[in-house]
């Protein structure tokens, strides 16, 4: 796997644009693969402060703070929710109007989540959902947490009837060939979450200026929504 790309060094932080399939922080022993915060800090040799995560099959825009007061910052305003993450996920089904998903989550087994059932105490969350573009039979979606929470954006797109393309937690875990989403060939072009971490935005922060973190759609996302398109009805 090659080196991240950098989005952004200065100002005592680090951005950069992770790729799908890799950790941010060292797991289980049997993760063969450094992690992502091994490998920045080998690149840079110097140490490298974990802000927030992404899940393993997650692409897309991770912090990381270079400097203890630096990483105080921006551990508090994630925490406090003055952190605006943009998604972009593909779907299933033909999600074509916004949608606001205000339902609760509690735990369920194997380490998922689910949607909290009526009378029972679960977790504040929200969705925001806005359709980027619509296929014949799938959706290229922005999602915007307004909460926090472990697999918040999967399960309410679940609850909507719109699972990720691919999700071996939650719904399809067989990987989509080109002939499946609408061209030619049984080579794999989609085999992971289709979740994307395409965007980060803060205000003025004590000691750090306001900032706008982007990631470009990667590439096998872009050339599932490409196939998408071809297969489209007109």
């Amino acid at each position: 796997m090659s080196a991240p790309r950098v989005l952004f060094e200065g100002a005592g932080l680090l951005a950069v644009d992770k790729p799908a399939g890799l950790v941010v922080i060292p797991g289980r022993a049997e993760d063969a693969e450094p992690s992502l915060r091994e490998r920045l800090e080998a690149q840079l040799r110097r140490k490298v402060y974990v802000v927030h995560r992404l899940d393993r099959d997650t692409s897309g825009v991770v912090v990381f703070a270079l400097t203890p007061g630096v990483h105080r910052v921006l551990s508090m305003a994630f925490e406090a929710g003055q952190v605006h993450k943009r998604y972009l996920a593909l779907v299933a089904g033909r999600l074509t109007a916004p949608q606001v998903v205000d339902a609760a989550l509690a735990p369920a087994r194997k380490g998922r989540m689910r949607v909290a059932r009526p009378g029972e105490e679960g977790k504040p969350s929200v969705t925001r959902l806005v359709p980027v573009e619509a296929f014949a039979q799938a959706s290229l979606v922005q999602a915007e947490p307004l909460t926090g929470r472990t697999h918040q954006i999967r399960v309410h797109l679940l609850s909507l009837g719109h699972p990720l393309l691919v999700d071996h937690q939650y719904g399809r875990e067989a990987p989509w060939t080109a002939r499946e989403l609408g061209g030619e060939g049984e080579g794999t072009v989609l085999a992971r979450t289709p979740l994307h971490a395409a965007r980060l935005e803060w205000g003025n922060l004590p000691g750090l200026e306001a900032r706008v973190l982007e990631a470009p759609l990667p590439e096998d996302m872009a050339r599932a929504a490409d196939l998408l398109r071809g297969g489209s009805a007109p």
